[in-house]
């Protein structure tokens, strides 16, 4: 046995002797220790404790020791922490897990959640449940983290709770129509839109707030970076409402009737709504106005979902007509793939976090996957299925991804089903943004910090990118000329105010200091420092007070008047300073008998 086992380079056994050679001669120790040998083939050090894969950049060149010493150990631990970057980057896996068929004839979309549930495993399989409730139909709304679920009945039944673990947070009964509901910042608050106002409610079902300013809601979007309860109703109305301070920030009336479609951008925060027209409309709240309006459909546009994976580039809208339309949010020139619904009623849809989009219409659902999806087509003919799932129940009136999951969930009128998509969830969050495990410490230290990060709403733009770039330089520039040098290019916010004014066409006259008010009553020139206490005087008389505030394109005979009497007074300072300097005595006025003089 001791032969096999030294014949499979495995350790010795304790019994045998082991032949070690003089300490002074470490390679033959080596050669001879098959021990040694046996271990260090299948051991390897962890790359945390190896040396770095680069020398790091050296700072000899600087002479004190101190600040040589913390640069050297700043590049290093930068050297250290990029080499442990890349060898994590290994997890971060291109390709989601899909399902895969092995011949050409076989398809994807026949295999059924059955099969699928038991090739997921134990853990994935619990993802496959129904839930048959009262209260229908039904909508739903995951947290950012994707640990908790709230659901809302059209009759008026309200929960949320743990779906993970099954642990129930609140359960209503409010006895009125409700149309949906979000979580708030976390699951420790969320609202509903109840037949007349927007309600909040904490965790325990506690009423909080009723915010009347929200007549008649039908959909809510929650900004998470904002703060920002998003609503819109029957009355035509877009609100954005601060639920960090309580305060209505802005309301914008779309002036396209009542709207039961929202949806955001998660990539630019932007509101997306589908009117009755067949219009789609782009939505900040800094504009009064959509700044995108776009005719998607010939009727009513019944859904709305932006792709989350591509950084908010697409964008699918549905119709009433049956159809489904993928959009390019660069360029809206057109539809990037089109095709008609087999089943009638009203279409839902939904992007994954992976961008696979889900389609519920009828009496089932199908999930169409990418690259196939964002691939241009002229013609009116659907991107290959991936999966279909058929549900009896109808109306199908929500679908939702679970964040980090590979799971579907579909409402519909006797309450909701779960269905497993493989490759469809994000295999890796980020703890900082939206952590599943999170503790109540944690969660609390969170939302901290969420208020102070908390971005102005100013800030919601359709491109978030020009938030830290350079300005781009002027084109309002001016050609001077100094002592017959070449003319040199002044930008427009350097110039003078006066020459500024002259420029735009706004200068006034009675404001410009003539070469003779920059004398003293000796005549001569002014200091610097007396200029600018001259220039300073008078600044705060009405009359210059209301030549500014009048200062405009149109003629005024008040205006003008005004000027005349300034002008007037000038010119008695003029002559009273000329007959100081004659010694009290007035200039004569010239006559036209003096050119007689002259020439004799």
């Amino acid at each position: 046995m001791d032969s096999l086992i030294a014949k499979a380079d495995a350790i010795q056994p304790l019994g045998k002797k082991r032949k070690l050679s003089h300490p002074k001669k470490p390679k033959e120790a080596s050669s001879t220790d098959r021990t040694l040998h046996s271990v260090a083939k299948h051991t390897s050090v962890p790359k945390s404790f190896s040396k770095l894969p680069e020398a790091p950049a050296t700072y000899n060149h600087i002479a004190n020791k101190k600040l040589r010493a913390e640069l050297n150990r700043h590049t290093a631990q930068a050297t250290r922490a990029k080499a442990l970057l890349e060898d994590a980057e290994m997890l971060l896996a291109d390709e989601a897990g899909k399902i895969e068929v092995e011949g050409e004839m076989e398809r994807t979309w026949r295999v059924g959640q059955d099969e699928i549930a038991k090739g997921a495993g134990q853990e994935a399989a619990r993802g496959r449940r129904e839930w048959k409730l009262d209260g229908g139909p039904y909508r739903s709304r995951y947290t950012r983290n994707g640990r908790h679920l709230a659901i809302v009945g059209r009759m008026g039944h309200v929960a949320t709770f743990d779906w993970m673990t099954g642990n129930l947070h609140s359960e209503l009964q409010l006895q009125e129509t409700c149309r949906d509901i979000t979580f708030l910042h976390d699951q420790s608050h969320y609202a509903v839109a109840q037949k007349k106002y927007v309600f909040i409610y904490d965790r325990d079902g506690v009423e909080l707030h009723c915010l009347k300013a929200h007549i008649e809601p039908t959909r809510l979007e929650f900004l998470p970076y904002h703060w920002l309860l998003a609503s819109t109703g029957n009355s035509g109305y877009l609100k954005y409402q601060d639920t960090s301070t309580g305060q209505l920030l802005v309301e914008h009336k779309t002036k396209l009737g009542a709207c039961t479609t929202m949806c955001q951008n998660a990539h630019n925060a932007v509101i997306h709504l589908g009117h009755q027209n067949g219009c789609v409309t782009l939505w900040t709240p800094n504009l009064p106005h959509p700044a995108v309006q776009l005719l998607a459909h010939l009727g009513p546009v019944v859904s709305v979902s932006v792709d989350p994976s591509q950084g908010g580039r697409y964008m699918a809208t549905a119709g009433k007509d049956g159809t489904v339309k993928v959009w390019d949010c660069r360029n809206w020139k057109g539809a990037v793939r089109n095709w008609t619904v087999r089943s009638g009623g009203d279409v839902e849809l939904e992007w994954s976090a992976r961008g696979a989009l889900a389609v519920a219409s009828g009496g089932g659902v199908n999930i169409y996957t990418r690259p196939s999806i964002h691939t241009p087509m002229h013609t009116k003919t659907p991107p290959p299925l991936y999966l279909t799932h058929p549900i009896p129940h109808r109306p199908l009136t929500s679908v939702r991804f679970a964040p980090f999951q590979d799971i579907l969930i579909t409402g519909h009128a006797a309450g909701l089903s779960s269905i497993i998509v493989p490759g469809a969830g994000e295999p890796n969050f980020d703890s900082s943004e939206a952590d599943p495990f999170e503790n109540k410490k944690a969660r609390r230290e969170k939302e901290v910090k969420a208020l102070l990060d908390k971005i102005q709403p100013d800030m919601i733009t359709l491109d978030p990118e020009f938030v830290g770039s350079l300005a781009p330089p002027s084109k309002l520039t001016t050609g001077t000329t100094v002592d017959g040098k070449p003319a040199t290019e002044i930008p427009f916010a350097r110039l003078p105010r006066m020459e500024r004014l002259k420029v735009s066409g706004k200068a006034d006259e009675t404001e410009e200091n003539s070469e003779e008010e920059w004398l003293d009553d000796n005549g001569k020139k002014m200091s610097r420092e007396e200029r600018e206490r001259r220039r300073q005087r008078g600044k705060g008389k009405s009359l210059k007070r209301y030549l500014r505030k009048q200062r405009k394109n149109v003629i005024d005979p008040t205006a003008v008047a005004i000027r005349k009497k300034l002008e007037k007074q000038r010119q008695e300072k003029e002559r009273a300073r000329s007959a100081a300097k004659n010694g009290g005595q007035e200039p004569r006025k010239p006559s036209a008998l003096d050119r007689f003089k002259r020439a004799s």
